[in-house]
Formats: structure tokens, C-alpha cells, sequence
């Protein structure tokens, strides 16, 4: 049951998304996608696969939404295992124009389980991942609440993000790519960063811009404008700038002071 928050009756996190959600206009490229990925890695390499983002929320566009894929492999992703996935994610893309690109993420279970991944991969996989293949990692993680700890785990390594967004935006590379990767992060990011005290949960770009308003709104218009972006074809490179030389280093201060930096990941 939803409180409107997107949580429990005793505060957890709810898992969004399901299978039957999915729109009846994207069923056809879903079954694909779980019959391509049997036949591409098989029982031995796949432990499960997991659909997420607005097909499973029910929210996508016929020729305008992406289908985003995870599968957990049985062991660490090697480069024949990518290889296969862009192969994959090209022939999906393909085949069907009812969608607008294909990505997929292929992770360890190992890694997806680990104590360093808990509040992070484990989380995503948890509670932002509907099943498609294969037993439900979410079986082996814990329940998860807008705690400080998974604000910080889930997006507290803004900063370290923003010179490679500098290089990217100097050199011209494919700003509608790093218009959308940009915007989305920096409105997930402004999200959480006040979740603990909205104490509740959305992925829904413009709920979570709207949350971000109410702590901090002489920033609600810049946070609208990630919004913006995060979904144009064509961003203006004007409001990409800002976002990335205004918004994006003060979100990264600012959550730094509230919640604390992401520990780097082991090497």
C-alpha cells in the first residue's frame, strides 16, 4: 500500500514498478528483450535480468522512451559480455521504433549483494528494478528508508562528476547524451539530498524537483530547468552551462555538508 509517499505501512521504500504496467504498446519489445536476452546469455552466464525507468512505472511515450535493462551476471561482466549487450541493445533499437535507444547495465551479483553496494546497486536492484528473468536478487537485500545513509550512498559523488561534464561540454560531445545524463543526475541528486526530510520516496523527475523546491526555492527554477533537460533532444547549451558551472558544484557543496561524500568504491 502507497501513502503517497511512495513508502510502506512501516516506512520502507516500495518497490516501484511492475510488469504489469508496462504499456500494451511496449509488451511486444519487453518479450523480445527477455527472449534476446535468454538466447544471448543463457543459464550460465545470467543469474536474472531487470526491467526499470518508465516502461515498468507506465509511464513511457510510444517513440520517445528508452527501454533500460540491468542483468546480473553469475560472474564479473567481461568484455565478450559487453560486447554481447551492445549488440543487443542495437538490434532491439533496431527492430522496434516504438522506442527511442536501448541501454543495458550488466552488473555481478557479487558485487550487487556486497556490504559496499548495499545502499547503492543494492538499493537500485531492490527497489527501482522490476523482475524480468531469473530469481529476484531483492529476495537477498534488505528494506530500504530515506535515510541520510542512502542519500549519501546514491548520490553523494556529484563533485567528482562535474570536470569530465566541463571536458564533455567544451569539447561538444553528443550534447543531447549529456544533456539528459546531466539533468536527470542533478535532479535525482537535488531530490534526495532533501528526501530524509520529505521522508518519502518518488523517482518522478518533476515530483522530485518539486520536493527539492519547497527546502531550497531560490534553487526550485534552476532544478526545474534540469528537468528541462534531463529530457530534450536539442538542450540549450546556455542552461546546460549554468547547470553544470552553478547548480551542479553547489548541489555538490551543499550535499556534501548535509549528508556527507560517497566513500570511493574499493579498488
Amino acid at each position: 500500500m502507497d501513502d503517497g509517499r511512495g513508502l510502506a505501512p512501516d516506512g520502507t521504500i516500495l518497490r516501484e514498478g511492475a510488469l504489469e504496467r508496462v504499456p500494451p504498446a511496449f509488451a511486444p519489445v519487453v518479450e523480445a528483450a527477455r527472449a534476446r536476452i535468454s538466447g544471448t546469455f543463457g543459464p550460465d552466464r545470467l543469474h536474472s535480468a531487470y526491467l526499470y525507468g518508465s516502461l515498468p512505472r507506465g509511464t513511457a511515450i510510444p517513440g520517445v522512451s528508452d527501454l533500460d535493462l540491468e542483468l546480473a551476471l553469475h560472474d564479473e561482466p567481461t568484455a565478450a559480455d559487453q560486447a554481447d549487450a551492445r549488440a543487443l541493445e542495437a538490434a532491439l533499437d533496431r527492430d522496434f521504433p516504438v522506442i527511442d535507444g536501448v541501454g543495458i547495465v550488466l552488473s555481478h551479483t557479487r558485487t550487487v549483494l556486497s556490504e559496499a553496494e548495499r545502499h547503492d546497486g543494492g538499493f537500485f536492484i531492490a527497489c527501482l528494478c522490476t523482475p524480468l528473468l531469473g530469481p529476484d536478487l531483492a529476495d537477498e537485500l534488505p528494506r530500504y528508508r530515506p535515510t541520510s545513509l542512502l542519500a549519501r550512498e546514491t548520490n553523494g559523488d556529484l563533485g567528482r562528476l562535474i570536470p569530465g561534464w566541463r571536458t564533455r561540454a567544451a569539447e561538444g560531445t553528443d550534447p543531447h547524451v549529456l544533456g539528459r545524463r546531466v539533468g536527470r543526475r542533478l535532479v535525482r541528486t537535488g531530490f534526495t539530498l532533501v528526501m530524509p526530510r520529505w521522508d518519502g520516496w518518488t523517482s518522478d523527475l518533476d515530483r522530485q524537483a518539486a520536493v527539492f523546491g519547497r527546502f531550497y526555492p531560490e534553487r526550485a527554477e534552476q532544478m526545474r530547468l534540469a528537468v528541462t533537460t534531463g529530457r530534450s533532444a536539442a538542450p540549450d547549451p546556455a542552461v546546460l552551462g549554468t547547470l553544470i558551472d552553478d547548480l551542479a558544484p553547489w548541489l555538490a557543496a551543499e550535499y556534501t555538508s548535509v549528508h556527507g561524500e560517497k566513500a570511493p568504491r574499493p579498488a
